[in-house]
């Protein structure tokens, strides 16, 4: 199912002799245990809410492990990314922004390297990386930048100019 290294501390009966030391015993959980209650995780589909850009983006079927008894839910990490890249697509189909693909497209019309157009930005390349993988979304700001460029002839000339 999926690797975990989870341990819960259970604190021991003090002694006379150990109260002044802290010893407690460390017991490891099962792969699929729930880190709250040690109950079997069942895996799930449910509507789940993210936080992006100040705002609680609802996606719906997100995949994850949750606990029928204590109901804590548990992300595996293809789970997790996979979750914070269709909050991000609802987020920017909601505002009318452009998608990855989009983005990727522009860079690649005008021959730039994400390197090239993070410099023309004032941004780093991992940004536009980000961006061009949906793993995070621009500003309205930068979304205007970007729609300028590709619809406006001679922004990118200007931007060349003008970059410091």
């Amino acid at each position: 199912m999926y690797r975990s290294t989870r341990t819960k501390v259970i604190p021991m009966e003090k002694s006379h002799k150990e109260e002044r030391a802290s010893v407690s015993v460390r017991r490891t959980l099962a792969e699929d245990a729930c880190p709250s209650c040690g109950t079997g995780m069942v895996e799930r589909r449910a509507r789940l809410r993210l936080p992006l850009n100040g705002e609680k983006v609802s996606v719906p079927s997100a995949l994850h492990l949750g606990c029928p008894k204590c109901g804590e839910i548990v992300l595996r990490f293809e789970d997790s990314r996979r979750l914070q890249q269709d909050a991000t697509a609802i987020y920017r189909k909601k505002h009318g922004l452009l998608s990855a693909s989009q983005i990727r497209d522009i860079r690649e019309r005008f021959g730039l390297t994400q390197g090239d157009f993070g410099r023309l930005l004032h941004l780093g390349a991992n940004t536009i990386s980000r961006w061009e993988s949906g793993r995070n979304v621009q500003t309205e700001a930068m979304e205007m930048l970007l729609r300028l460029i590709r619809d406006l002839p001679g922004s990118l000339d200007y931007l060349r100019r003008h970059a410091a």
